[in-house]
């Protein structure tokens, strides 16, 4: 069950837990070249840029693979079908007050149409999104645990690492 971010109070507890679940992928372009990946640029909360895969909160009713299908196409515009999932990587950070632990369930899709562009983004996280060559996605991607993901799924598609 996914709970939305509580209200604060004037003094919120700080010990206080919220758990929260995403779910995003690693969508291939199969038809391209260096099989690229859409990746997306957000701006952090210090100002920089960080470039990262696509993910997003489950809504009421989504399984993972649902989530992720659906924030793939909202933040990148690109259409894609699941065919493996590629892990889960887990987090804690603060925010309003409240320590928060994030679950990300990671999947790998096949890109089948659309169009890159961030312009869907309800959100408005996502402020570029671009075609990365699978070889190049250690230099480009910001997170570690998202390079981790990246090396999962090129073992199972067997490139090299």
């Amino acid at each position: 069950m996914i709970r939305p971010l509580p209200k604060p109070g004037p003094f919120p507890a700080r010990s206080q837990a919220v758990e929260e679940t995403s779910a995003g992928g690693l969508v291939v372009d199969f038809s391209s070249r260096g099989r690229d990946v859409a990746v997306i640029a957000r701006i952090n909360r210090a100002g920089r840029l960080e470039w990262c895969l696509p993910k997003g909160h489950l809504e009421a009713g989504e399984t993972a693979a649902q989530a992720a299908r659906r924030e793939v196409a909202e933040e990148t515009g690109i259409e894609g079908k699941v065919i493996a999932p590629l892990g889960s990587v887990d987090y804690w950070f603060s925010a309003a007050g409240f320590r928060i632990h994030k679950v990300v369930h990671h999947f790998l899709l096949r890109a089948v149409g659309g169009e890159l562009t961030v312009e869907n983004d309800p959100d408005h996280e996502a402020v570029a999104a671009e075609w990365v060559p699978y070889a190049d996605l250690n230099e480009r991607l910001s997170f570690a645990n998202e390079r981790r993901i990246a090396l999962a799924a090129g073992r199972l598609l067997r490139y090299p690492s």
